[in-house]
């Protein structure tokens, strides 16, 4: 299975509700020599102040069946259980920020000032995160006057001079200034410990020297000032070259760089003023004695009770299992398991207990997965399985008595582990199989001996290689494990389970993707549930819904250099992470299938996200034909092209310099030519990029539109022309483009390796571009792309009755909304009112700013404004539908398509005015976006057996937004036509009509 990471339009993927501790977290760093003869505990200090926030954002909103919202709450407490699970926690305590200021703003009033006050809904789930401290009995500590960092640092030290290890678990930098001997970071976020080497890499210097290179820096989140134009890297240098910060303000006549010598001289004092804020304070009176910081035994019914007040049902199930642990009953482990679970590695052979067995599996399955009870989005509902087994199959008889298991059961989960990313040329390494909860097997196909030598130069290898682990032959787990693929009456489930069809077709376990059903994919049923919410990777979802820390990847693998190919994992470890994962994929699949059918989203799934997987698997194993030679011709003319408009800018400057440096071009522009519009950043260089030339490209400044024109005549030639030859797949000669189902908030696809989507259409070199991709022989290429269907959802969605008759009546929607808003007759329509009509109508779906739409028409932004409020006179529904979708943003966190899929709006309670504005026009856009989306994905699932039952052969190779491309027999052409366009203008029932319009050729650039 590949893992899918996390997509620019989510939350931080990092921000976790519960913290990930490595095996080794108990002691990350070198203490100091305890008295001989005693044993002292190590001292964790948990930066909660730090860890609300983060469980905040990692979580959508969850609300008690009261109202009060607990999303924070929840990730909260669940990384609490996390650290005391896990590290075996004697000496803690959990410490809080006081009030917003603090004895820094006595000296420097603006310390924080810029920082917007929390949520709304987080404000009443403070008080209730210093109850689950008090829940768990464990200290709860703030200091009126200092900040969190202030007690920890003061806590470090005194653990130091008792003789005692200290762990400050937190993910905040400014911590890092507190590592020495005896003190470690914990950083949950990534997963690992914090010492001296691993502060170096980050400020450059040594913990004792990180105040200072702060002291410099500054820091925008928490307004220290710094010295202007000196960022990290520049402050670690010049404190590493003179030793500390006061030797540095003291010689810094000595410094060469004019500017920098400048501004260390004339700002010397706001660096010590600096220092004084990013200095954590060491000495404060602490409000507990170090002795009394011990993590007690909870009181486990005020415990139980104060969780179920929440509605914490999972949390619940793991405080009474381990009560039933501790009185010696059989409970199920703590749910949230650890980053190498206990595994039972069963024998490979004979066994005996098959019946035994199969009894569980039938007994495990019986009532199936689906469970229509009430439970908070995020809260797990099943709790962990009393055991993990896994077993590594080296034998085909034990992987038919999996297989026959798998049968018996009805629903097996089903990973591939591979030697690549790319299911196109990654091979086959092995598969694992889960039919109960806690108990996989892991079936290893082509692993080598760990020891055997690499290729050596020219691919020989001349030493004798060590024979690999004993394993099925490929052949006949292929005739084993096909029939279980095929079965119409198991279900296969998968997570990204694309991926894993596309390799077992390739290698022959079935004839091709779609003959793999059905399916169920994890990764899909996640996004129908929260699409835009939070990231849908494995890894992910097993920690929010599961409270489980899956393998990762890297901790079998290695990383950076000694990283090996999966094939070279030995099969204790492969088999650990491989099983892990269709174990948690089962596990997955029993919670967010009854989720789905709780939150009656079943058909957003069935119909719009489920069907996709064999149907894109199926389009990316086709691929497309790419003319390498047209390609290679567009490379050398657009280098042709990038040094002579490289000659002409030189020429207009006056003298050569790198034009793809921003440093250099904006020192040309705004120094030598003395051009406005001039800024420098925190680096003191020159912004030079789009927003910046543009405005100046429009004032008539040749040498700026020769820029822009430069840029992205370099990016296309990077991007495609020389990027796309490289992907050109030597088996087929075609490019195989990855489709994303589950990246977006809106339920759009996206194409990634490469990207497909991005070729611009509407230039010159763009349409060169596309016509590189051909059809073969005896085919064209056919392409069908609905006509406005944005404008037209627009028309639906707001219920805008002129908007609607002008699609209904086939009236040219840009006339006819230029002659509305501008009062013009349409026998008197003119191309330029028509174009100001076209920028309006676009640019409303997105919520287009006066100031927006007047770069876009060349027009002030005044007299935008204008046109803006005439539309919305002219069509006042438009005005109603913003404010109506906004309010349903701010009120449930999300906005709905047409077909019921629930788009999730990052932001929109957001206190910052500008990212709250952001928010809302994604708010706007959203359903328009969404729906159009939502219908795309209708008609690509249907289009398949509409042409397979009119006997075409055609084949649909790419969906590029609001366009299918289709490979087609030229004497199937007037055929196939009729039949994807009945199909795409029938996905939906409006009120105003779908229109799709083809068009063919040899080329791309030819059909559209």
């Amino acid at each position: 299975m590949l893992k899918m990471p996390a997509m620019a339009d989510t939350p931080d993927a990092a921000a976790t509700d519960s913290i990930p501790v490595p095996p080794d977290a108990p002691t990350p760093v070198t203490g100091v020599p305890a008295v001989p003869g005693e044993v002292k505990e190590t001292l964790y200090l948990v930066d909660g102040s730090g860890f609300i926030f983060r469980a905040y954002h990692a979580l959508p909103p969850l609300n008690r069946p009261d109202g009060t919202p607990v999303n924070a709450v929840l990730g909260f407490t669940n990384m609490l259980m996390k650290l005391l699970a896990d590290v075996k926690v004697h000496s803690v305590a959990v410490i809080f920020d006081s009030k917003r200021e603090n004895f820094r703003n006595a000296i420097y009033p603006d310390y924080k000032a810029h920082r917007p006050p929390p949520p709304e809904d987080l404000i009443p789930q403070f008080d209730l995160i210093r109850q689950a401290v008090d829940a768990f009995n464990l200290p709860c500590l703030h200091l009126e006057g200092y900040e969190a960092d202030d007690l920890i640092a003061t806590y470090a030290r005194l653990a130091r001079e008792a003789g005692r290890d200290c762990v400050i678990v937190s993910s905040d930098k400014d911590l890092m200034q507190l590592i020495t001997d005896g003190v470690g970071l914990l950083d949950p976020m990534k997963n690992k410990s914090i010492g001296r080497d691993e502060v170096l890499e980050k400020f450059g210097v040594a913990p004792e020297l990180v105040v200072d290179v702060q002291s410099l820096a500054g820091d925008s989140v928490d307004n220290v000032p710094g010295v202007p134009g000196i960022g990290v890297k520049t402050a670690a240098q010049l404190i590493t070259e003179y030793g500390g910060l006061d030797a540095l303000l003291e010689r810094a006549h000595e410094i060469k760089q004019p500017k920098r010598r400048e501004a260390l001289t004339v700002h010397a004092e706001m660096a010590r003023i600096s220092r004084q804020l990013v200095k954590l304070e060491a000495h404060v009176p602490v409000p507990e004695p170090l002795e009394n910081l011990t993590a007690r035994k909870p009181d486990h019914d005020k415990l139980i009770g104060w969780l179920r007040e929440q509605g914490f049902r999972s949390a619940i199930q793991k405080v009474e299992n381990d009560i039933l642990k501790a009185n010696g009953g059989n409970a199920a482990p703590n749910g949230g398991g650890t980053s190498a679970p206990a595994l039972t590695l069963e024998a490979t052979a004979g066994g005996g207990g098959a019946e035994q067995r199969t009894d569980a599996v039938r007994a495990a399955y019986n009532s199936r997965f689906y469970s229509t009870e009430a439970a908070p989005i995020g809260e797990p509902k099943i709790p962990a399985p009393t055991e993990i087994a896994y077993e590594l199959v080296q034998d085909a008889a034990v992987l038919k008595r999996w297989i026959d298991e798998a049968t018996l059961a009805g629903t097996v989960a089903i990973d591939t582990e591979t030697d690549g990313l790319y299911p196109d040329r990654a091979k086959l390494v092995g598969f694992s199989l889960s039919h109960t909860p806690g108990r996989a097997c892991y079936v290893p196909l082509t692993h080598i001996n760990p020891d055997a030598p690499k290729e050596q130069a020219g691919g020989f290898d001349f030493g004798e290689a060590p024979p690999p682990p004993p394993q099925i032959p490929l052949e006949e787990a292929r005739a084993l494990l096909a029939p279980l693929l095929a079965d119409p009456s198991v279900l296969k489930v998968g997570h990204n389970l694309k991926f894993d069809i596309r390799v077992l077709a390739r290698h022959g376990f079935a004839p091709g993707p779609a003959a793999i059903a059905p399916v169920d994919d994890t990764m899909l049923l996640s996004y129908a549930l929260g699409a835009g919410a939070h990231g849908h990777g494995m890894d992910e979802l097993a920690q929010r819904h599961l409270g489980h820390t899956c393998i990762t990847f890297d901790e079998v693998t290695g990383t950076g250099k000694n990283r090996i190919t999966f094939d070279r994992v030995p099969l204790d470890r492969a088999c650990a992470y491989a099983a892990e994962d269709a174990d948690i994929t089962l596990r997955l699949h029993q919670v967010l299938k009854a989720d789905v059918l709780r939150r009656h989203l079943v058909t957003v799934y069935e119909t719009l996200d489920r069907p996709l997987t064999p149907v894109v698997a199926t389009m990316e194993e086709a691929g497309i034909l790419v003319d390498r030679a047209m390609l290679a011709e567009l490379s050398r003319d657009f280098a042709g092209r990038l040094a002579a408009l490289e000659q002409e800018i030189h020429t207009l400057v006056g003298h050569p310099f790198n034009v793809a440096s921003p440093k250099q071009l904006g020192e040309v522009l705004f120094d030598e030519m003395g051009l406005p519009g001039g800024k420098k950043g925190k680096t003191g260089a020159y912004s030079t990029d789009s927003s910046v030339l543009e405005p100046l490209a429009e004032q008539g400044v040749e040498v700026a539109q020769k820029v822009l024109d430069h840029r992205q005549l370099a990016k296309l030639k990077s991007t495609y022309t020389d990027a796309l030859q490289e992907e050109i797949n030597a088996g087929t000669g075609r490019v195989h483009t990855c489709f994303a189902l589950a990246a977006t908030a809106t339920g759009r696809l996206s194409s990634t390796d490469p990207n497909l989507q991005n070729i611009p259409i509407r230039t010159e070199e763009g349409r060169k571009i596309r016509r590189a991709f051909v059809a073969p022989e005896g085919h064209v290429l056919l392409s069908v792309d609905y006509s406005q269907i944005e404008l037209r959802l627009v028309a639906e969605i707001a219920g805008v009755p002129a908007l609607k008759q002008a699609f209904t009546e086939g009236i040219d929607i840009h006339a006819m909304t230029a002659s509305q808003v501008f009062g013009v007759p349409l026998d008197q329509m003119t191309s330029e009112i028509r174009r100001k009509a076209k920028a309006i109508n676009f640019g409303i779906i997105y919520g287009i700013s006066g100031f927006g739409l007047g770069r876009q028409l060349g027009i002030g932004a005044g007299e935008a404004g204008a046109f803006i409020k005439q539309y919305f006179e002219r069509f006042p529904e438009l005005a109603g539908y913003f404010e109506k979708t906004k309010a349903e943003a701010k009120e449930k966190g999300y906005v709905t398509t047409l077909f019921g899929r629930q788009c999730w709006i990052q932001g929109i309670k957001e206190s910052n005015a500008a990212r709250r504005a952001f928010a809302e026009r994604q708010a706007i856009n959203a359903p328009i976006q969404g729906t159009a989306a939502d219908i795309i994905r209708r008609a690509m699932a249907r289009v398949p057996a509409a042409m397979a039952n009119a006997g075409l052969t055609g084949r649909m190779l790419l969906q590029v937004h609001d366009e299918l491309l289709f490979e087609v027999p030229v004497a199937e052409v007037d055929a196939t036509i009729p039949v994807v366009r009945q199909v795409m203008e029938g996905a939906a029932s409006l009120s105003v009509p779908l229109v799709a319009e083809a068009g063919t050729g040899r080329s791309w650039g030819e059909a559209h």
